[in-house]
């Protein structure tokens, strides 16, 4: 009897294992949507175009520090990590820390650092890497559902983190996540992508 009930085991174990190598980051994601709906804002990571088009107006050789909020299973990472100069570093912030488990497991970059936190401490981690300051700040999160005052709060310590011509990056179904970026940034472009799901709006919030 024990035997059967240890084999049963084995056998869901072993089902769960090739479920999970089969849907690889998409389970991960979908994991973590389940989870945090109102933080990861989206069941799907963004389009190849969504990337390269965030990215494109990034200075690579004058970035030393590259931050993202909310990298859910690093969509942005590898692209980011490959543009990046050799002595350049890319910090990622996300309050779910399967993702940030799954991220220290794929990404060996020396580069790359992964801490499970909120974007609302951004300086305190920033610093606590060894930064003053962020050149770049990449966010997908859901401004406009965020809860309580997160929102205008994570606006307002990115505002500060950045430095002097650095800019603020973000990408969102909702044009309205400009609203939030507009007390803290001299200057916003705006853009947008069709070919994502769901098509979403972009915007690059430059620091006086």
């Amino acid at each position: 009897m024990a035997s059967d009930t240890i084999a049963k085991r084995q056998s869901i174990d072993d089902v769960k294992a090739r479920a999970k190598r089969f849907l690889g980051p998409w389970g991960v994601f979908l994991k973590g949507f389940i989870k945090h709906p109102v933080m990861v804002g989206s069941i799907i990571p963004s389009s190849s175009r969504t990337v390269s088009k965030m990215l494109s107006k990034v200075d690579w050789d004058n970035c030393d520090l590259f931050v993202e909020y909310g990298p859910g299973v690093g969509t942005f990472c590898q692209p980011v990590l490959d543009r990046m100069k050799p002595g350049a570093t890319l910090l990622v912030i996300d309050l779910n820390k399967d993702f940030i488990d799954y991220l220290q497991k794929t990404f060996r970059d020396s580069r790359f650092i992964a801490v499970h936190g909120s974007a609302a401490d951004v300086a305190d981690i920033i610093a606590d890497a060894g930064f003053e300051h962020a050149d770049y700040i990449l966010s997908g999160l859901p401004f406009s559902t965020l809860p309580g005052d997160l929102g205008p709060k994570i606006a307002s310590e990115t505002g500060k983190a950045i430095r002097s011509g650095g800019a603020f990056l973000v990408y969102q179904f909702r044009a309205r996540a400009r609203d939030f970026m507009v007390p803290h940034f001299g200057r916003i472009d705006s853009g947008y992508e069709a070919w994502n799901i769901l098509p979403c709006h972009l915007f690059w919030g430059w620091k006086d």
